[in-house]
C-alpha cells in the first residue's frame, strides 16, 4: 500500500519505519526541516532501540522517504496515519488536541480521491466525533473515511511493539474501512494477532483505560513498597507472590520511582480530568490516588538515599546512573530519574549524571546539573551511587561493581528501580539499598 505518516516524533517516526518493514511504500510528513532532513538521511533524531537500523535500511531501499509538504503526502498515499502529539494543556487539565485537529483540517481538502485517515494519537473521548465533522465539511471528494487505531507502544520497545503487537484495536463504522485496516496490517494479522474492531468512542476509551490500569499497577506496588518499609518486609517477594495470580500478573509490578515519559503521565492526567468532567466521581478518585502515589515516589527515593548515606546529603557527590525515564530510549520527558536528581540538588547534593543515550537531552533540560561521559567518570570520588534508570550496562554487567569499587569513596548503591541482582554488588563489597526492602550488606561488613 501507499501510506503516509503525518507527524514523525516518538510515535510517528518508528511507525513509519515499521510500515516500510511490513512492505508498504511510506512517506513521512515532518514539518521541522532539520528533523526531516535527518530522517531522510537515515539518521534518528532520538534514540529508540532498533529504530535507526530500520530507518537506515528503508530510506536506503527507497521504501521510506520524508517530506515537509503535506500536499505531497496527500497526492501519494491512500491511507494516512495521523501521529502528531497531544500534550497536556498548559493548565494541566486535559489534552491539547490542536495538532490533531490541525493535521486533519489541513489534510482533508488536499485529498482528490477516496482515502482513509487513521488516527493514532491519544485523544479524549469525543475527539473522533469532532474530527468527523471536520472531514465531512472539508472533503472535496466522496469516500474519505476517518477511523481510530490507538497505539500501545512502550518507549524503548516501539519498533518491536509496532511489528509484533499483542493486539490491534480499531474504531470504525464501515466495511470499507475495515478492509483498509486488514490490508495495511495483513502481515501482522497473518501471524494470528487479534484484531479488535469497535466503534470510535470505545477505541478512545480502550487506550485511556489501558494506560490508566498500567499506572494503577505501578502505583499500587509502589504503595505496597512503602508498607514493606514500615514492617521490614521484602516488596520484591510480595510482587512475585501476588503476580503468580493470573488475575493480577507480574507485568508492571516492579516498585521504583514511578512512571514517566511522554505518554503515561499526560494520558492519566488527561483521563482523570475527563472522567471528572463526566461526573464519574469514583473513577476520578481512584485515578487521582494513582497520580498522588506516583508524585510521591521521588521523595521516597530521596529519603532512602539519605538513610543509606546515614544523614543529610548536602555537599555530597552522588554518582547518578541514568537520566532517561526508562531504559531503551533517550526520552527524558517527565523523567522520574531527572526529577530525583533535581530534588537531590535542591538538598545541596552534587549529582553527577551518566546515561548511555540521554545525556544531550538531559543537559538541555537540566543544564545546571553535572554530567559525565562514562559511568566510571560519574562514580569517581562519589560518596554514594544511585541507579536511577535500568539500563542493562548498570544492572547486569558484572564488571561495573568491581571497577566502581576502586573509584568511589564509599561502596553504597541505592537502586531506586529495584533492578539489580544484588549478589554481584555484595560480592564486590557494596551495600545495596532498594525501595521496599531491607538494606543488604556484604558478608565482610
Amino acid at each position: 500500500m501507499r501510506v503516509s505518516v503525518i507527524g514523525c516524533g516518538h510515535l510517528g517516526a518508528p511507525h513509519s519505519a515499521a510500515m516500510a518493514e511490513l512492505g508498504h511504500e511510506v512517506i513521512g510528513v515532518e514539518l521541522d526541516p532539520d528533523k526531516c532532513e535527518a530522517l531522510s538521511d537515515g539518521i534518528a533524531p532520538f534514540y529508540e532501540a532498533g529504530f535507526e537500523d530500520l530507518l537506515s535500511r528503508h530510506t536506503s531501499s527507497g521504501r521510506l522517504r520524508f517530506t515537509t509538504d503535506l500536499a505531497e503526502a496527500a497526492d501519494f498515499a491512500d491511507l494516512h496515519f495521523v501521529t502528531v502529539g497531544t500534550p497536556l494543556r498548559e493548565d494541566g487539565r486535559g489534552y491539547d488536541v490542536s495538532q490533531v485537529i490541525g493535521a486533519v483540517r489541513s489534510l482533508v481538502p488536499l485529498l482528490h480521491r477516496p482515502a482513509t485517515i487513521v488516527g493514532k494519537s491519544t485523544v479524549p473521548v469525543g475527539t473522533v466525533a469532532r474530527l468527523q465533522e471536520i472531514v465531512d465539511a472539508g472533503a472535496r471528494v466522496s469516500g474519505v473515511e476517518l477511523i481510530w487505531n490507538p497505539e500501545f507502544l512502550r518507549e524503548g520497545h516501539a519498533v518491536q511493539d509496532s511489528l509484533f503487537p499483542d493486539r490491534i484495536v480499531v474504531g470504525l463504522t464501515s466495511p470499507r474501512a475495515r478492509e483498509m485496516v486488514e490490508e495495511v496490517y495483513a502481515p501482522i494479522l497473518a501471524r494470528g494477532v487479534g484484531l479488535i474492531v469497535t466503534d470510535p468512542p470505545t477505541a478512545e476509551v480502550i487506550k485511556s483505560a489501558a494506560n490508566s490500569f498500567l499506572t494503577t499497577k505501578i502505583s499500587f506496588i509502589n504503595a505496597i513498597a512503602e508498607v514493606c518499609e514500615f514492617v521490614g518486609a521484602d516488596v520484591n517477594m510480595v510482587a512475585h507472590a501476588i503476580g503468580i495470580d493470573t488475575r493480577i500478573g507480574h507485568g508492571g509490578m516492579r516498585p521504583g520511582i514511578g512512571y514517566g515519559g511522554g505518554c503515561l503521565p499526560k494520558d492519566v492526567a488527561a483521563f482523570t480530568h475527563r472522567v471528572g468532567e463526566l461526573g464519574a466521581r469514583h473513577a476520578h478518585g481512584l485515578l487521582s490516588a494513582v497520580e498522588s502515589v506516583n508524585a510521591g515516589r521521588p521523595l521516597a527515593a530521596v529519603e532512602l538515599i539519605e538513610k543509606a548515606h546515614g544523614g543529610p546529603i548536602s555537599g555530597r557527590v552522588i554518582a547518578f546512573l541514568g537520566a532517561s525515564f526508562k531504559a531503551g530510549t533517550s526520552d527524558v520527558r517527565d523523567s522520574p530519574a531527572l526529577r530525583l536528581a533535581g530534588q537531590l540538588a535542591e538538598r545541596g547534593a552534587v549529582p553527577v549524571i551518566y546515561d548511555p543515550e540521554a545525556l544531550a537531552a538531559a543537559s538541555a533540560l537540566y543544564p545546571e546539573l553535572a554530567y559525565a561521559d562514562t559511568a566510571e567518570q560519574a562514580v569517581t570520588d562519589a560518596d554514594l551511587v544511585v541507579l536511577a534508570t535500568e539500563w542493562p550496562e548498570f544492572t547486569t554487567d558484572p564488571t561495573l561493581p568491581v571497577a566502581a569499587a576502586d573509584l568511589v569513596r564509599r561502596k553504597v548503591l541505592v537502586d531506586v528501580r529495584n533492578a539489580v541482582e544484588s549478589g554481584m554488588w555484595l560480592a564486590a563489597g557494596w551495600e545495596v539499598w532498594q525501595l521496599g526492602r531491607q538494606p543488604q550488606l556484604p558478608e565482610a561488613h
